[in-house]
């Protein structure tokens, strides 16, 4: 299988601090992978690499069938490309409405007069009721997005990252401060979305990572440090000693 992603060879270091150290991690079209690493192994600086918010020291960043670089993109260019990001605090308009948040999120022509005049059509609004069903929101779709629960604006964000119709999706700490029941829904949610793109998770709660059920890296000091399945590498002396303690 070929891959969507490859980051080959890439080093980062700040002041000094060598963040990323000669890493290398691909994924593939349809693959969910969960990243996880104790603090400051790395996880965050390799998600910006990936979105063009950091430029690498060192390194190659290959991206899609036609293997172009990504470190020759801007982040609006890499977003564009269909790289979508969810950071760990929901983005999202807490004044409007579900409805409205997505229809805002659909994958349209950017073109300011466009959006000046742009006029949702039938399509546009099936689509957003699909994307609220797809999410477990489809009895919110008139409430205000600031009155729904943490787990229910981040499921909201999901869905306005997956109405861009990204071919990567990067979610950082999707559950954390969620009910057992939100983030159960979270795990299905993002199985789901990895059967038509690619889902990475970066995670510190392992019992989530656990139901993910998918391929594990596990980054130290800016590299991989192991892969493999969760009960691999659970099992891997180095990844106990260094980020699952005795």
């Amino acid at each position: 299988m070929s891959a969507l992603l490859e980051v080959s060879g890439v080093s980062k270091s700040f002041d000094g601090f060598k963040a990323i150290n000669n890493l290398n991690f691909s994924i593939g079209e349809a693959e969910l992978r969960a990243v996880i690493g104790p603090n400051g192994a790395g996880k965050t600086t390799f998600m910006d690499i990936v979105t063009g918010k950091t430029r690498p020291d060192e390194g190659r960043v290959i991206w899609g069938e036609k293997s172009r670089s990504l470190l020759k993109m801007s982040e609006s260019r890499i977003a564009q490309e269909g790289i979508g990001r969810k950071f760990q605090r929901p983005t999202i308009f807490e004044d409007q409405s579900v409805a409205d948040n997505l229809m805002l999120a659909l994958r349209k022509d950017r073109n300011p007069l466009k959006v000046l005049f742009f006029t949702p059509s039938e399509a546009d609004h099936n689509r957003v009721a699909t994307l609220a069903g797809d999410v477990g929101l489809a009895d919110s779709l008139d409430r205000k997005a600031g009155e729904l629960s943490h787990g229910q604006k981040q499921w909201l964000e999901i869905g306005m990252l997956l109405a861009q119709e990204p071919k990567l999706l990067l979610v950082d700490e999707p559950a954390a401060g969620m009910t057992p029941a939100e983030r159960e829904h979270t795990t299905d949610l993002l199985v789901e979305a990895a059967k038509t793109r690619a889902v990475v998770v970066v995670e510190h709660d392992m019992e989530f990572v656990r139901r993910l059920n998918c391929r594990v890296t596990v980054l130290h000091e800016g590299s991989v440090l192991a892969e493999g399945s969760i009960d691999h590498v659970t099992s891997d002396e180095k990844v106990i000693e260094v980020y699952l303690g005795r």
